[in-house]
């Protein structure tokens, strides 16, 4: 199947992604010379000028720019549920997917999943919103978050990532952020650790392997989403900036056409990537996603500037 901007029906107006995919260009960066010591868990990206966006395959990254910006510090892996538990407990936050009705009309608390579709099925069939199904019960309605506390925490909105940044005492990051500390240094490549997509026969991020959405081969060890840190680190130190779930930005994009809701870039793509469908697991790739949008492939990081 090609490529769609076709949408599926989230929680209240709202329209999920079909699968989403991501990614960025950065230009070569100063290694960081002052004796900076990152907080812990994060890494620090150098104050320079970087060359963002592609130009050369889908037109939401155009244009190509060149962008200078101060030094930031950046969580090394995706939020998880471990993280995000304790975040809960200290503060007794309920996300956008767990919340009830506000009024009569509106939809049961519930997130979106991957529908198990034919061959012959239409994008618009590949996601279905389930009830109950939210970040504590990631896979469906009964599952819960044994086994999976060291995995990205998804079924997340902005508000949601805000929130917990917010507590955190640091920030989201803004897209151009994102492409910076993606590219690890590098300048212009496709990928974030080059221009191969498995050099050396080398698996580098968590995709899809096989036709999407008929069957993940599970080539690179995960059919779902992996534990942080199970493929190899960019030039910065950060890990899983390519695949396993897409991270949300505070970088607003356009208003979605069918429901009018707002929107933010999200960066990085996810597991349900496929070659088939899309090539969004490139630094310089982006989708919106709408505030009232949830899905079990969209997370997040954090970041906090250099004092």
């Amino acid at each position: 199947m090609k490529d769609t901007d076709k949408r599926k029906r989230s929680r209240k107006h709202g329209w999920v992604l079909p699968y989403l995919i991501v990614a960025a260009g950065c230009s070569p960066a100063a290694k960081v010379s002052d004796p900076i010591t990152p907080p812990p868990g994060m890494v620090a990206i150098p104050t320079g000028t970087y060359q963002l966006g592609a130009g050369s395959h889908y037109s939401e990254e155009l244009p190509k720019r060149e962008i200078t910006t101060a030094g930031f510090f950046m969580d090394r892996a995706e939020v998880t549920n471990a993280q995000f538990t304790e975040f809960v407990r200290a503060t007794g936050y309920q996300t956008f997917a767990e919340r009830g009705p506000k009024q009569p009309g509106d939809p049961p608390a519930g997130s979106a999943c991957l529908h198990a579709a034919g061959k012959d099925a239409k994008p618009e069939d590949w996601w279905a919103f389930q009830k109950g199904v939210s970040w504590r019960h990631p896979a469906g309605p009964k599952s819960d978050l044994e086994g999976r506390m060291n995995m990205p925490v998804v079924h997340i909105t902005f508000e949601d990532a805000e929130a917990y940044a917010k507590w955190a005492e640091k920030e989201l990051p803004t897209e151009d952020e994102w492409e910076i500390a993606a590219r690890g240094g590098l300048v212009n490549k496709k990928f974030e650790w080059g221009d191969e997509f498995s050099p050396e026969g080398m698996w580098r991020a968590n995709t899809y392997h096989g036709e999407f959405p008929e069957r993940d081969l599970g080539s690179d060890g995960f059919k779902s989403l992996a534990p942080v840190g199970r493929f190899p680190a960019n030039g910065y130190g950060l890990v899983d900036m390519t695949g396993n779930a897409w991270e949300l930005t505070r970088s607003s994009g356009p208003k979605d056409g069918p429901s009018g809701q707002p929107t933010h870039w999200a960066k990085g793509g996810s597991f349900l990537c496929a070659a088939n469908y899309c090539a969004r697991y490139r630094p310089a790739a982006r989708i919106p996603v709408t505030v009232d949008t949830s899905t079990e492939h969209i997370g997040f990081r954090c970041i906090k500037r250099f004092k």
